[in-house]
């Protein structure tokens, strides 16, 4: 499994890296955050992305995609978590936007293209307040209603939620909780539900989205009825490699502050990254860093091929990142003693994103325990 980026990953490597570093990240961020601004990304930004062809990525060229895969998207998903950019790629293009490409009738994939195009915002509705990581616990229930159906529910954390152009709804149809069996996605517009935002603790976006005797055509439905899980699993460990790309970002940019911080920083003296017991932190901070990258390129690599094996590598990745992503920004902070503690300096949006990426899509432990199952344990 190559391991390493092609030349046309290398020059989109640096090209998203030109882009998210053009203005300084993080102050727009700390604008964005301290203004309370009323949609939370700069949506002229997100078109241009469109624009740089990042949102047609990880789409056939039917669709109006680029034909590409996850190890391309990874490479632009890392340039955007080293500036922390908190416009929605991953929930409208690759939650959202994949559910409509892998299992959408025409009409859907004619929503498709506004979303590539940035003209439009699409979100995955998915989890409810007890799931705890279990994608059998959808947050609607749906009853047969004419040709159609009827939804009722609400969904929490949505990412990219309040703002959203339409919703792409996961419901239950049959069976309960726990059966794999009896989930539908339903593609339902953002005139039909009503959201409330919630404000995370890493400034990015997400909305309570609540449903209630909404009715929606057969033409709604996102593949086939009652046979929901499979797609939804797919595009959650695809979103889930795209996370860890941003999460790899993350680490990378911190790792290099904290670094140029050692060298900076002087004490009797002498700059504090001469000290020995620094200088193994730092190390293994490094090699924590060097890992990440490998399982972030194989979990990337493995859904691309098709591999048996990827659902185990997704969840490989998943925990080690959330792991490593955690410990690269505590130690951060430590390393830059008091200043490291302020709100007025940037390692606290890291180590705040660390903590939300952590939970998104499962933590460490649940991937463990899911990477256990695979094997057959």
């Amino acid at each position: 499994m190559q391991l390493v980026l092609t030349e046309d990953q290398a020059q989109l490597s640096r090209t998203a890296h030109d882009f998210i570093t053009a203005s300084p990240p993080i102050a727009r961020l700390r604008k964005l955050r301290d203004s309370r601004d009323a949609r939370g990304y700069a949506a002229d930004r997100f078109v241009r992305m469109a624009e740089l062809g990042w949102t047609a990525i990880p789409f056939r060229e039917a669709d109006g995609g680029l034909g590409m895969g996850s190890a391309e998207l990874v490479v632009v998903t890392e340039a955007m978590g080293r500036g922390l950019a908190p416009e929605p790629l991953i929930p409208s293009i690759v939650l959202a936007g994949r559910a409509l490409a892998l299992g959408g009738n025409p009409a859907h994939h004619a929503q498709l293209a506004a979303a590539i195009a940035g003209a439009q915002v699409l979100a995955l509705a998915y989890a409810r307040r007890d799931a705890r990581f279990d994608l059998t616990r959808a947050p609607v229930h749906a009853i047969a209603s004419g040709a159609g159906f009827r939804l009722t529910g609400e969904a929490t954390q949505v990412w990219a939620g309040h703002l959203a152009d339409a919703y792409v709804v996961v419901a239950r149809t049959a069976g309960s909780d726990g059966e794999r069996d009896g989930l539908t996605l339903f593609v339902v517009p953002a005139g039909a539900v009503t959201t409330v935002r919630q404000h995370r603790i890493d400034s990015l976006n997400a909305a309570l989205v609540r449903l209630t005797d909404v009715e929606v055509g057969a033409a709604a439905v996102v593949g086939e009825v009652g046979a929901g899980h499979a797609l939804l699993t797919r595009v959650i460990d695809e979103a889930t490699v795209a996370l860890t790309g941003e999460m790899l970002g993350g680490m990378a940019e911190v790792l290099e502050r904290t670094l140029g911080y050692l060298r900076e920083r002087r004490q009797f003296g002498v700059p504090i990254g001469s000290f020995q017991a620094l200088k193994h932190r730092a190390a293994r901070l490094y090699i924590e860093l060097e890992l990440s990258r490998s399982a972030v390129m194989a979990a990337a690599r493995a859904l691309d091929a098709g591999s048996p094996g990827a659902a185990a590598l997704v969840s490989v990745a998943k925990a080690r990142l959330s792991d490593a992503y955690c410990l690269v920004t505590n130690e951060a902070v430590q390393l830059h003693g008091g200043i490291g503690m302020t709100d007025e300096h940037d390692l606290g949006f890291f180590l705040k994103r660390a903590r939300a990426c952590e939970l998104t899509f499962g933590d460490a432990a649940h991937h463990r325990d899911r990477f256990a199952a695979l094997g057959g344990y």
